[in-house]
């Protein structure tokens, strides 16, 4: 029975001999143990016909799981990097099943998971934009299945606008998830933030599959966020060991050169001004910025805000 439960678990439909066949019994033992399933509350379907067989449906409640080795190890490594995501609520959701997981992991396959997360430079999440987990799943089963989708979309300057698309892809780029879609009220090809999207409804119809511009999805989205922000290097002087900064700036570290024993110089990897603003205040330390001017004037203006905003009478008590 628990060999039947781990086929019917494939998503596909599985004829009754083809059943008898992998699992050496006749079809009538089949047919007894698919009883038996049910009546533990696994929610086993039959169609009939020359294309029917049986399958394992959608539940009331998840039923246990049976996972080969392969299929473990992938789904351990996979919760760790979950756990570290821009998606709100993921993550302690994540680190609940990672625990359950390796609870009952056998200590071979527990060694290959340390092994495969300890080969793999982490990387923090903690900066990006948060994403509706709902939004993103109803999306994301939208795309597979071909589905419209209607939503409400907060563009640039608070704009507020209803939107009805065909999802094309997710793509998960930088520190944020997009969508590639088609607009049907535009007739043209959109890019959205999963993070400005809210109310998303599956209206139930379905649209033929479309080639993206260029056909790579990933290629398309990364090109149009750079069309529609400029991007810089930032040349900065740090006041930090280089190994410290190394460390602190991670997988954003760009040209890193000591310049003394406390000091290092910094030339960092693209991205616009903002976002390079935030990263040099996270690092904790005292800077010089010796470019771009665009960064400069954005951190001047950054400091006058800031000075503004704490630099009122009474303005801690407001």
């Amino acid at each position: 029975m628990l060999r039947l439960l781990s086929l019917l678990q494939t998503p596909r439909e599985w004829p009754g001999s083809e059943l008898a066949a992998r699992l050496g019994v006749t079809p009538r033992t089949v047919r007894r143990d698919v009883d038996r399933l049910r009546d533990l509350g696994y929610p086993v379907e039959a169609s009939l016909g020359v294309l029917g067989g049986y399958r394992l449906g959608a539940g009331a409640a998840m039923p246990p799981l049976l996972l080969d080795d392969e299929e473990a190890v992938a789904i351990a490594v996979g919760l760790r990097t979950a756990a570290r995501q821009p998606v709100a609520g993921i993550a302690e959701a994540s680190l609940r099943a990672l625990a359950k997981l390796q609870q009952v992991l056998p200590p071979r396959l527990a060694r290959r998971v340390s092994s495969l997360t300890s080969a793999t430079a982490p990387t923090s999440a903690t900066y990006a934009t948060l994403v509706d987990p709902g939004q993103l799943t109803l999306v994301a089963g939208a795309v597979a299945a071909r589905e419209r989708v209607r939503f409400t979309y907060v563009a640039n300057e608070n704009v507020v606008s209803k939107r009805h698309v065909e999802p094309i892809q997710l793509v998960a780029l930088d520190r944020r998830w997009y969508l590639l879609a088609f607009d049907v009220e535009r007739d043209d090809w959109r890019t959205f933030r999963l993070d400005r999207v809210s109310s998303a409804v599956a209206t139930g119809a379905r649209f033929a599959p479309r080639v993206p511009p260029g056909g790579d999805a990933t290629a398309f989205v990364t090109q149009k966020m750079y069309d529609s922000a400029p991007t810089f290097r930032a040349r900065v002087t740090l006041r930090l060991p280089v190994e410290l900064a190394r460390a602190r700036l991670a997988d954003f570290a760009g040209e890193l050169a000591a310049v003394d024993d406390g000091s290092c110089s910094w030339h960092s990897v693209e991205d616009t001004v903002d976002y390079l603003a935030f990263r040099l205040t996270l690092l904790g330390c005292d800077f010089v910025v010796h470019g771009p001017d665009e960064l400069i004037g954005h951190l001047r203006g950054l400091g006058e805000r800031i000075s503004r905003s704490v630099g009122r009478p009474g303005a801690a008590d407001q």
